[in-house]
C-alpha cells in the first residue's frame, strides 16, 4: 500500500533523569542522546518498517541536525521527494527529559517545519497513494498549516482513507480549531489526556459523546494500561493492552501506534483487531530508546493477529 504522511520532521535531544529538575535547580543527566525524531517523519519510518511505500511531506533546515534527522527516513526508504530544505530555519528539535519508568516532559522548538511551503503541494501528489496521514500538529499555525490544509482537500476528493493523529503540544497550542479542518476524517487517534483537553470535558465518556456531536464518528484513543478504545457507530470497545517486560522511552510510541492502525486497517482487519496491533506496535517503541529506536516491523504483528 502507499501512504502519504504529512507532519514534523525532528531531531529529538533526550536527557535521562533520575526526576525533573525544579525551576532554578541543577541536576546530572544520567545519559544524552541525539535521535531522529517528529511525529512527521517517525509515522513515515514505521509504516515504511512495515513495508509500505512511503511519501514524506516535511521540512528540515540547511543544518547539522538535518542528516540526523533523515537518517531513519533514508534508511527504511522513504521517499523524500516532497521534503523541502528550509535556507533560512533549522530542522525542529524537541528537548525531552525522561525518568524512570518511560515517563517525559517536553520542550519544542518548531523550527523549519512549521514553514512547510503550501506552493510545494500539487493534489496530483494524492492520485498515487492510498491514504493520508497526518499529524495534527500540521495544523497548529504558519504556512504548514495551509499546506496541511489543501492535502486534507486534496484527499477529501479523491476518497482516500484519512487518519489524522491528535499529539498533546498541537492540542494545546490550538485546541478545538484543530476540529474544523478535520471534519470527515475516517480516524481520528488520540490518547486519554488529548481528549479531554480537546474536548474539555472531565470524562471519557463526555469526550467521546462532544466529537460524535461534532461529527467524528470513528475514533481511536489510548488509554494507557488499560489499552485502547475504538468507537464506531455501532459502539464502542476497550481493547486490552499488549505487555511489555520494560517500558524504557514512551517517545514516538503513539505514532507507531497509529502507523499500526493504519496499516491495519488498510489490510481489511476490523477496528477491534487493528486497535489490538496498534496497542502491541506501542508498546513495543516503548522498549528501545528514540522516537524511531523500535521499529515495528510486519512480524511483529503477526502474533497480535493470531491473538485476535
Amino acid at each position: 500500500m502507499r501512504f502519504f504522511v504529512l507532519g514534523d520532521v525532528s531531531v529529538d535531544l533526550l536527557y535521562f533523569l533520575d526526576r525533573i529538575p525544579e525551576p532554578g535547580e541543577e541536576i546530572p543527566a544520567r545519559r544524552a542522546l541525539m535521535k531522529p525524531g517528529g511525529a512527521g517523519g517517525t509515522l513515515a519510518a514505521q509504516l515504511a518498517s512495515l513495508g509500505h511505500r512511503v511519501y514524506l511531506a516535511g521540512r528540515v533546515g540547511e543544518d547539522a541536525f538535518r542528516p540526523i534527522a533523515l537518517a531513519t527516513l533514508e534508511a527504511t526508504g522513504v521517499d523524500l521527494s516532497h521534503l523541502q530544505v528550509d535556507p533560512e530555519h533549522p530542522t525542529s528539535t524537541v528537548l525531552l527529559f525522561l525518568v524512570p519508568g518511560g515517563k517525559r516532559a517536553m520542550v519544542s522548538s518548531e523550527g523549519a517545519s512549521r514553514y512547510l511551503d503550501p506552493a510545494g503541494f500539487k493534489p496530483r501528489y494524492l492520485d498515487q497513494v492510498d491514504a493520508l496521514v497526518l499529524s495534527a500538529y500540521a495544523l497548529v499555525g504558519g504556512p504548514q498549516r495551509a499546506y496541511a490544509v489543501e492535502a486534507l482537500e486534496a484527499a477529501r476528493k479523491r476518497s482516500l482513507k484519512i487518519f489524522a493523529d491528535l499529539g498533546s503540544g498541537a492540542v494545546q497550542a490550538a485546541g478545538q480549531e484543530l476540529l474544523k479542518p478535520l471534519r470527515g476524517v475516517d480516524w481520528l487517534l488520540m490518547n486519554q489526556g488529548e481528549l479531554l483537553a480537546l474536548t474539555r470535558t472531565p470524562s471519557l465518556s463526555q469526550g467521546v459523546e462532544a466529537l460524535r456531536k461534532e461529527g467524528f464518528t470513528h475514533l481511536a484513543i489510548k488509554v494507557g494500561a488499560m489499552g485502547s478504545i475504538v468507537v464506531t457507530p455501532e459502539g464502542e470497545e476497550l481493547v486490552e493492552p499488549y505487555p511489555v517486560e520494560e517500558a524504557v522511552d514512551s517517545t514516538g510510541a503513539g505514532d507507531a501506534y497509529t502507523a499500526a492502525f493504519a496499516h491495519a486497517v488498510l489490510s481489511g482487519k476490523t477496528p477491534v483487531e487493528a486497535a489490538r496491533m496498534a496497542n502491541k506496535a506501542g508498546a513495543l517503541a516503548t522498549t528501545e530508546v528514540g522516537a524511531q529506536g523500535r521499529l515495528i516491523r510486519l512480524k511483529d504483528l503477526e502474533v497480535a493477529k493470531h491473538q485476535a
